[in-house]
């Protein structure tokens, strides 16, 4: 067994940057490096497989890589697969409004400062409290009232609405 690593080690070093540059060429600069360290997971699960000719391991090694890019591009297909179940889903789902209903009140939104925006977000369309909205958000229940008045105010000067006088 520990001659069985020791050849590993002398095969990964051998030929890790080859390994590297072939990941590369496949999946690009950014998952490549991701990829080489599964492959070198593999080798390791397997070290009794590999073979004691120098160049056949070298092989076997890309043959682990190309398992480790098969697997990759599954995930991927996967991934992808279940991104568009899940847009189509929103899609045709009827608790959101079509693309141009309330648009104007969602630019008006996009235009409040980000913790207010937020704010709004979690309260309307999530149905957040406002003291749950400020537990989300990990602020103080009174300092989240003070931020949904103050979004409020600032939505109405954007969307020309009054303000409504307390009932007596």
């Amino acid at each position: 067994m520990i001659g069985d690593r020791a050849r590993l080690t002398t095969a990964l070093e051998s030929s890790a940057p080859d390994l590297l540059a072939y990941l590369q060429r496949r999946v690009g600069l950014d998952d490549a490096p991701d990829l080489l360290g599964e492959t070198m997971v593999v080798a390791w699960r397997r070290v009794r497989e590999l073979p004691r000719d120098p160049e056949r391991a070298r092989m076997w090694l890309f043959g682990i890589a190309r398992g480790t890019l098969l697997n990759h591009a599954r995930g991927e297909r996967r991934r992808w697969a279940l991104a568009d179940r899940i847009r189509g889903e929103a899609m045709t789902d009827a608790s959101h409004p079509a693309a141009d209903e309330g648009t104007e009140v969602r630019d008006a939104i996009a235009r409040l400062a980000p913790d207010l925006a937020e704010l709004v977000r979690l309260v309307h369309w999530d149905g957040f409290t406002l003291a749950e909205a400020a537990q989300v958000l990990g602020i103080p229940a009174s300092t989240a009232r003070g931020r949904y008045a103050k979004a409020k105010e600032e939505l109405r000067a954007a969307l020309g609405v009054e303000a409504v006088p307390p009932a007596r």
